[in-house]
């Protein structure tokens, strides 16, 4: 039985500042299986992108990516192995980007980290012997210093999943929510907003002890303080006890604000906590970074009113909606990150083709970085000279079980 073409009228995403782009890409299923082309794909449907240069042009038809010389990508994802699931998530959300191409000759090589850091030396390998002008990923910190080192010494740049900064340069692009970023957003929004005296509950690994540094620094910097904190092993119960300590013996408190770098049921431990000790969310603002963009934690009645910074879910809205339709199921949240990858990557192909008459796809570093930044999924992002992403955040609020963008997110650098 022949399936009917379907019509996503994929999206209005990643466009660069100066030049009207589409946004497009591809992926493939696993390392075992062939390189796909968009012309493998049903026919791409019509797209509208907007174009972000200095004088606000209107929406703009884009270029179909006709004509164009061929172009490998690869992309390296845990297709197998402890994150798989994961993996196979994010090549299907470059699926997508693959349906909307429309560039012929866009070849995207997949490549299974198996989520370790030999398997994704072994796939750095094998995809430039291949072709691979351009790597997008690993997903992992791991993986992604074991490609690094193969990629450099090949010349052939990386714009890698990972959240860790310290593993960009002017070869290998962090594209990850960085939490740095979400920090910084969230915390001059309250210290705008006359919130000076905060606590902080972190917990005491890679992330929290990363997270609460940010916190102190950008608070040092704004004028804001630190009253009380908590630095908590995770798992330990008894940070029931010390959130108790959080009031002195007149019942009082002299913060505002609660900062809860935390995901998951931990959220519900901390915020119930704060709550069952008088501390609740009508009188003490809870803080916290996008592990909140989770709707078992915005259902949660103890976290009413809380803020946090993340890119805003009104962008990626369509994507979920395309996602759920043909895969049935829920993307992965990192899954944005392999659609825009990927339309990355053909709008850098197009433009660097056209620019050099034919001769090369605009994957060095000084396209990469390009300072107008780009549209995305995620909202507008770009990459430093030092390889991190800057992105641009919005600041939610959790209301009534939904999440309201209370300060939209930038439209521009």
């Amino acid at each position: 039985m022949t399936k009917k073409p379907f019509s996503l009228n994929l999206f209005i995403i990643l466009i660069t500042c100066l030049f009207t782009a589409t946004i497009l890409g591809g992926c493939v299923p696993s390392q075992t299986q062939p390189t796909w082309k968009s012309s493998q794909t049903a026919p791409p449907s019509d797209i509208e992108t907007q174009s972000l240069d200095q004088q606000n042009t209107p929406l703009t038809s884009p270029s179909k990516f006709k004509n164009l010389p061929p172009v490998k990508v690869a992309a390296l994802l845990p297709l197998s192995g402890t994150h798989a699931s994961l993996g196979q998530s994010m090549l299907k959300a470059a699926q997508l980007a693959l349906f909307d191409l429309g560039y012929d000759n866009f070849n995207l090589i997949p490549r299974d980290t198996k989520g370790t850091a030999q398997g994704a030396a072994n796939a750095t390998t094998a995809a430039i012997n291949d072709g691979a002008q351009l790597i997008i990923g690993p997903l992992l910190s791991s993986s992604v210093q074991a490609a690094q080192h193969i990629a450099e010494q090949r010349n052939v740049n990386i714009i890698a999943f990972s959240t860790d900064e310290k593993l960009a340069n002017s070869h290998t692009f962090i594209m990850g929510f960085t939490p740095r970023a979400q920090v910084e957003r969230i915390t001059n929004y309250s210290l705008s907003h006359g919130i000076k005296n905060f606590a902080l509950i972190a917990p005491k690994d890679k992330y929290g002890d990363l997270v609460a540094r940010h916190f102190q620094t950008t608070l040092q910097q704004g004028g804001g303080v630190i009253s009380h904190q908590i630095h908590f092993t995770p798992n330990d119960p008894g940070i029931i006890n010390q959130i108790a300590t959080l009031k002195d013996r007149d019942q009082n408190q002299n913060f505002d604000a609660v900062f809860m770098p935390v995901g998951g049921t931990l959220t519900d431990m901390i915020s119930s906590a704060l709550s069952y000790n008088h501390l609740m969310p009508q009188n003490i603002k809870r803080l916290g970074t996008g592990l909140w963009d989770d709707p078992t934690i915005i259902r949660q009645s103890n976290m009413e009113g809380a803020w946090f910074a993340a890119p805003s879910p009104r962008t990626r809205a369509k994507f979920e909606r395309d996602y759920q339709e043909i895969y049935g199921a829920t993307p992965a949240r990192l899954a944005t990150l392999a659609y825009d990858a990927t339309a990355l990557a053909a709008i850098l192909a197009e433009r660097g083709y056209r620019q050099s008459g034919g001769l090369n796809p605009a994957y060095d570093t000084a396209s990469i970085t390009d300072p107008r930044g780009f549209r995305g999924i995620n909202g507008v992002f770009r990459f430093n000279r030092n390889g991190i992403v800057e992105r641009g955040l919005a600041v939610l609020e959790i209301r009534n079980g939904t999440l309201v963008e209370i300060d939209p997110a930038p439209t521009r650098f």
